[in-house]
């Protein structure tokens, strides 16, 4: 993996567990009434969402930082993009609730994250499994 490569994945996953961070966070600390006025949907759901979110932008940044479990990052970003791409389905179906755009490009951003990071996982293991040219 190219050092500028590497950088730009580091800087979308940081800006995106930023943005999951705070949104999840929101999501768990508002009243459920107040969660529940845009969006008729049931406040414990919107909980797991928070919740959700919140676990992703961890995922995002602590396997790379402990160096432990680094296919976690692909999955979380996986696992984000599917939370993005109903958010945005949502948002089109019900423009009243908001605009598509930002989970739009959050998704765009986390299957960016998924690719590279499983490249890195997958050229690793490429590296430890072939017979070395001796």
């Amino acid at each position: 993996m190219t050092r500028k490569r590497n950088i730009t994945l580091w800087t979308i996953q940081c800006f995106l567990a930023l943005l999951y961070l705070f949104a999840g966070s929101f999501k768990l600390i508002l009243p459920v009434a107040e969660l529940t006025k845009q969006i008729a949907f049931p406040g414990a759901f919107l909980r797991f969402i928070g919740a959700a979110e919140v676990l992703g932008a961890a995922g995002l940044i602590l396997p790379g930082l402990l160096r432990r479990g680094r296919e976690l990052t692909p999955m979380a970003a996986i696992g984000l993009l599917i939370i993005m791409t109903g958010a945005t389905v949502l948002l089109i179906a019900n423009p009243a609730a908001g605009k598509p755009f930002l989970p739009m490009l959050a998704g765009v951003l986390d299957g960016f994250v998924a690719w590279g990071r499983w490249e890195v996982l997958k050229r690793r293991s490429e590296q430890c499994f072939s017979p070395s040219q001796s």
